[in-house]
């Protein structure tokens, strides 16, 4: 028993310890003070976003800078581009592109994005997903960040609005997962392709190199361009950073729990799902941030037992620093404070949702999203 709860003690620290690191290296993207504002180009793949496409162009459109808006319809079934074209006819900063789904080998929002930097004037690129929605002085801070930092693409998790349960509990673990499992600062000292880390809600490239590495051409049948995009310019030798948008970016990623479900299932595959980090990310987060809650309640509830004084203070020790991040995560970044406290069952759901979705690649089951499956083998 002792042997476990060392493993359990270190597996909840090490993630505790580097969040705390994290968070001093995650910073949000400066102010911009009177500076001059620079040309931007936002580009928006949508498709079937008929409820969302109007309040995410009208949120870029607050910025009064020299920009453009294009959004490119991904086949939609809706009225997503009739939406676009009557915003375009005001404002000739909106541009529409339609296309009628990927070509063989192409996954749809990646062939989009592709599409949208062909058309796209301006430099830096910002690519960002129908749900998300920018404070009027997002894009000039995001354009200070890539200017400040000598990065060739950054992107940042914005604000999680999170209101269903499902929502609230394993939303904000995509920030857990990240700052407590991916070292910031040696992410900036290194070009290692395997220290990636990003988010495909909002992205930021430079123009030149996005086509130097071949932008969304090198990750054509990923749904898992947040990280994916950053490995392809990493291994270009291309600089990646991170920068937190939490007070210039909002975005409610899923609407329902069946959308939750589906949506961190549809690329679970190409990340804690893979099959070479599925049984060691299982692990690892089983017995750090489950297994000392479960040793607590049993410790107090559960029938007598000869618990040392080390052993109850170990227990002790391991709940806390499992605990301690979530807190932090949800007083930096707004997240929900239910969701903090629910974490060991949160991480419990998240580590099933994996393995969900591994079992459903291995029986070759559909993983669809907005009516298409995922693209397994490119077709080059």
């Amino acid at each position: 028993m002792t042997t476990f709860l060392i493993v359990c003690l270190v597996l909840a620290l090490v993630p505790a310890v580097l969040t705390v690191v994290n968070l001093l290296a995650y910073r949000p993207p400066p102010p911009v003070g009177d500076a001059p504002a620079p040309p931007i180009s936002v580009m928006i793949p949508a498709r079937n976003e008929e409820p969302l496409i109007a309040e995410a162009v009208a949120s870029v459109l607050a910025y009064r800078g020299p920009m453009e808006v294009i959004v490119a319809d991904d086949g939609s079934e809706d009225r997503t581009a009739e939406i676009v074209e009557s915003i375009a006819a005001g404002d000739d900063r909106v541009r529409l592109i339609r296309e009628s789904g990927p070509p063989p080998g192409w996954n749809g929002k990646a062939y989009a994005c592709w599409r949208l930097a062909h058309e796209a004037r301006f430099d830096p690129f910002v690519f960002m997903d129908a749900d998300v929605r920018l404070e009027p002085d997002a894009l000039p801070r995001l354009a200070r960040f890539m200017a400040e930092s000598g990065a060739d693409l950054a992107s940042g998790f914005p604000r999680q609005v999170t209101v269903g349960f499902l929502e609230r509990l394993l939303i904000p673990l995509i920030h857990f997962v990240m700052l407590g499992f991916m070292p910031i600062p040696a992410m900036r000292r290194t070009r290692m392709a395997a220290l990636s880390a990003g988010c495909g809600q909002l992205i930021v490239a430079r123009r030149e190199a996005y086509f130097r590495v071949g932008g969304h051409a090198a990750i054509r049948t990923s749904r898992h361009d947040g990280v994916k995009l950053a490995r392809a310019f990493r291994a270009a030798g291309s600089r990646v950073d991170l920068f937190d948008p939490t007070d210039v970016a909002r975005c409610r990623l899923y609407r329902s729990a069946g959308e939750v479900w589906s949506g961190l299932s549809k690329n679970a595959d190409e990340a804690l799902a893979a099959p070479g980090l599925i049984v060691g990310m299982s692990a690892i987060l089983l017995c750090g941030q489950v297994a000392p809650f479960f040793l607590a309640v049993a410790a107090v509830l559960g029938p007598p037992r000869p618990w040392t004084t080390d052993e109850l203070a170990m227990v002790a020790a391991a709940v806390l620093a499992a605990w301690a991040p979530r807190f932090a995560a949800a007083w930096r970044f707004r997240q929900s404070w239910l969701g903090a406290l629910l974490h060991p069952i949160g991480v419990a759901v998240l580590v099933a949702l994996q393995w969900h979705a591994f079992v459903g690649v291995l029986l070759n089951r559909p993983s669809l999203w907005k009516g298409r499956d995922r693209i397994r083998v490119s077709t080059d």
